[in-house]
């Protein structure tokens, strides 16, 4: 995997080639995979290439910070670590590769990163293909994450992250901790999503542990032109739980954003 600094702090990442030549800028959109909150590159597997090859488009994916082979955090997240994510990190990485004009592909913690960015950092997005976002703090959520936790501390759940994460101790404690924080709890990110002006594909299963479909309801009810992939036999990761529906879904919307 490649790395690009950052004021000193290392980003690990991968360029995906799809029917463009693989580099920094391209013709075409590129699509920026944003993992979720236990994810990383490599925890994508496939499944970035395989919607690169479905579309056309190559794609970037990273891990960011505490994550993968990236630099580790500086200090345990506040509850403003996906604003933090969404408008000063990701944008310096885009710059710094030449992306302009992005799809952003999300899931989980991702898409809402992916969602901020689009609404709050004054730059320009294609669109959005989102799996699992979170656009608000649900019940379900925290029950699930603090049932991950006893599970973590009861199992060999760390043996099972190391292969994802150089250390998977930072990586689900800096996950579970701010999830799991009082100062959370009223967390939304509601009254940004009503400013995201691009299209918008949300992906949402049915059997979600970590969030229900108020999440995917309330982004349609606050933009303009959403479109929504509610999903049954499918939990918290459709690309997992349902790939082939998800890359065809993923393949028409990316069709429809680089034929405008």
């Amino acid at each position: 995997m490649a790395q690009v600094d950052l004021d000193g702090r290392a980003l690990e990442y991968e360029f995906v080639p799809g029917g463009a030549p693989a580099g920094p800028a391209h013709a075409e959109p590129v699509l920026v995979f944003l993992h979720e909150g236990l994810g990383s590159l490599a925890l994508w597997k496939d499944f970035p290439r395989n919607v690169a090859a479905a579309s056309g488009c190559s794609a970037l994916v990273y891990s960011r910070y505490g994550y993968g082979a990236s630099a580790p955090l500086l200090a345990p997240r506040e509850p403003s670590f996906m604003h933090q994510e969404a408008l000063s990190v990701l944008p310096r990485l885009l710059d710094r590769l030449e992306i302009h004009d992005p799809i952003l592909f999300g899931h989980s913690d991702g898409a809402s990163i992916a969602l901020i960015h689009a609404a709050s950092a004054g730059r320009a997005v294609r669109g959005l293909i989102l799996m699992a976002p979170h656009v608000m703090v649900e019940d379900i959520c925290i029950r699930s994450i603090a049932a991950a936790k006893e599970t973590y501390e009861s199992s060999q759940l760390g043996r099972r992250l190391a292969r994802y994460h150089a250390d998977p101790d930072a990586a689900f404690w800096g996950w579970c901790n701010i999830w799991l924080d009082p100062r959370f709890r009223a967390w939304s990110i509601e009254s940004e999503v009503a400013h995201v002006r691009c299209p918008i594909l949300a992906i949402q299963g049915f059997d979600d542990e970590y969030g229900t479909m108020r999440q995917v309801d309330r982004i349609a009810e606050l933009c303009s032109d959403v479109e929504l992939m509610k999903l049954e036999a499918c939990g918290h990761s459709p690309h997992r739980d349902q790939p082939d529906a998800v890359v065809a879904a993923a393949a028409r919307q990316i069709a429809r954003l680089t034929a405008s």
